[in-house]
Order: structure tokens, then C-alpha cells, then sequence
């Protein structure tokens, strides 16, 4: 599944150093760009942030 919803991905995480969210993935130069001017639509690493997949998945 790619969308470019950051906000629900797995990998995106506040960083507490930094006091924002990143994205814990190695970007290369391009990726970074679209990240960082929020158009980064379509990406590869996107995971949805389901919490409660585990649960389902033990019933």
C-alpha cells in the first residue's frame, strides 16, 4: 500500500532531540525533498499505524 499520509505511518515518530516529527527512514535526496515539502504522495515505506492489528490478529 503506498499513500503519502505521514501522519498515520508507522515510521513517522516524534523525536524528542529534535522536538518534531520525522520519518525514520533512510530517504535519499529526492525523498527527502517530497518529504520535507509535503508532497510526498506514493511512498514505499508507508505502514499503517494500526495499534489494535495485533489484537485482530490473536482473536
Amino acid at each position: 500500500m503506498s499513500v503519502g499520509n505521514c501522519e498515520s505511518c508507522v515510521n513517522y515518530v516524534y523525536d524528542e532531540d529534535y522536538e518534531c516529527y520525522i520519518c525514520e527512514m533512510d530517504l535519499d535526496e529526492d525523498e527527502m525533498v517530497k518529504f520535507l515539502s509535503s508532497s510526498f504522495d506514493n511512498c514505499p515505506y508507508y505502514r499503517l499505524d494500526d495499534e489494535y492489528g495485533v489484537v485482530r490478529h490473536q482473536m
